[in-house]
């Protein structure tokens, strides 16, 4: 992939352009929000970034920021446009931001080597490199709740379940339908090892961005494979696209999975036929949550929100909120590590590896319920949580499953080799020297 061919190069440039001067006062945290609010992926995008915005916003309203300290939010937007993320993260870097979400795993990927130079942690929270999960070698990056590998393990262990056993998909055919691009391909590596463990065959339709609202000829390629069931990996328009084109072409809706990124407006989009839709899903739905009803009263109802009022507590409304909650929970954890209030990304690094959020703190920042819990630790940025498979029931999700566990064994594998492949390919990757904190 792309990414093996980074150059350390990029390193050793940062290095020599010199530590930029403080931006903001030291009694404030800088947050900025890389979005994209625009484009073709801005359905996705849009409700994911006021989410994010106003779960934060809200602890400033609400609690004078986090820690006694304000939290300084700037947007950037992106477009899911690689260049424009990186355009993004130089305008944002010589301001201290204690940590970055590029929300695109194209942006992820040349953000990594910088982040360790420019002692940044990224957050990209279920999405962007699988491998850098492992935190003894990926030090500044974090992904949690579950990789790409641990989903896409979920979801193949969720059908092995229907058919009465993995072993019962031997002679299967699983299509995979996946955005063409960094992303969408992430996964692929795992489930060609599934499908030769497991002797079931793969039928890829790859999707060009700029063919996403216009599915028709991958459609008619799975009306001639007869697919017994199919995976989508998709993003933005290709969502509601993919959804809507399955539906005409007359595709099982029973058979048909995702990944953890459709919302409610793809759904809707396949009207009554998209009935029995399923997907992966690891939070809550819905706004019925002390916190999510703090958003509302100080943030949405005040009009401090861009988000519609009729979307608060949406899916990726709230996956938005889940985002801003891990960023929050690592300044607060952080703060506690250092007894500092206006921490730096440095600080945040050592408090997103030190994040609990076990049921006891959840109840107390008023999301009882409305996830599972999470540990991060020194050598575990990820946690490889559970997910639960949800349905939708032709007007709004419906929780179908018991938490389906990744599959351990297969996804350590892979984790694994593509660590030692990515630092192995990328000449002189850093050895780890950052400490770890006792209760990592």
């Amino acid at each position: 992939m792309s990414f093996h061919k980074l150059s350390l190069k990029l390193v050793a440039a940062t290095l020599l352009a010199g530590t930029a001067l403080p931006a903001f006062a030291q009694d404030s945290v800088y947050v900025p929000l890389f979005t994209y609010r625009t484009g073709p992926f801005a359905g996705s995008g849009t409700p994911i970034a006021d989410g994010m915005h106003d779960y934060l916003r809200m602890l400033n309203e609400r609690d004078g920021g986090i820690g006694g300290v304000k939290l300084v939010l700037e947007e950037c937007e992106t477009g899911y446009d690689t260049k424009k993320g990186v355009e993004c993260y130089e305008s944002v870097k010589g301001k201290n931001p204690v940590v970055v979400n590029p929300w695109s795993t194209g942006i992820t990927l040349p953000l990594i080597p910088r982040a360790s130079v420019d002692k940044i942690p990224i957050l990209s929270m279920a999405y962007g490199l699988s491998a850098s999960a492992r935190g003894d070698i990926f030090p500044w990056v974090f992904n949690p709740p579950a990789t790409y590998w641990d989903g896409l393990s979920m979801i193949v262990k969720y059908i092995g379940e229907k058919e009465g056993g993995l072993d019962k998909l031997k002679g299967k055919k699983i299509g995979f339908l996946h955005l063409d691009a960094s992303f969408g391909k992430e996964p692929l590596p795992l489930l060609q090892e599934l499908a030769k463990q497991y002797g079931f065959e793969v039928a890829l339709y790859p999707v060009a961005a700029q063919d996403m609202q216009n599915q028709s000829s991958q459609w008619l390629s799975a009306r001639r494979d007869r697919p017994d069931y199919m995976i989508m990996w998709g993003w933005g328009s290709m969502n509601g696209a993919a959804i809507k084109e399955a539906v005409r072409s007359g595709y099982p809706m029973d058979k048909f999975y995702s990944v953890w990124w459709p919302g409610e407006d793809d759904a809707r989009s396949g009207g009554a036929g998209a009935k029995g839709f399923k997907m992966l899903n690891w939070h809550a739905v819905g706004a019925n949550f002390p916190a999510i009803q703090d958003i509302q009263k100080h943030v949405v109802d005040k009009g401090l929100s861009k988000a519609p009022k009729d979307k608060v507590g949406e899916l990726l409304y709230n996956r938005g909120v889940y985002n801003s909650l891990l960023i929050a929970e690592g300044i607060a954890t952080a703060q506690k590590l250092t007894g500092k209030k206006a921490v730096t990304g440095e600080d945040v690094r050592r408090g997103m590896e030190n994040i609990k959020l076990d049921p006891a703190r959840l109840k107390e920042l008023g999301l009882e319920g409305f996830t599972d819990q999470l540990v991060l630790s020194c050598a575990d940025h990820n946690g490889h949580r559970a997910a639960f498979m949800q349905e939708w029931d032709g007007t709004k999700w419906v929780k179908i499953s018991n938490p389906i566990e990744p599959m351990t064994e297969q996804v350590r594998g892979q984790l694994e080799a593509a660590a030692k492949d990515y630092s192995e390919k990328n000449a002189g990757w850093p050895k780890r020297t950052e400490a770890c904190d006792k209760a990592s």
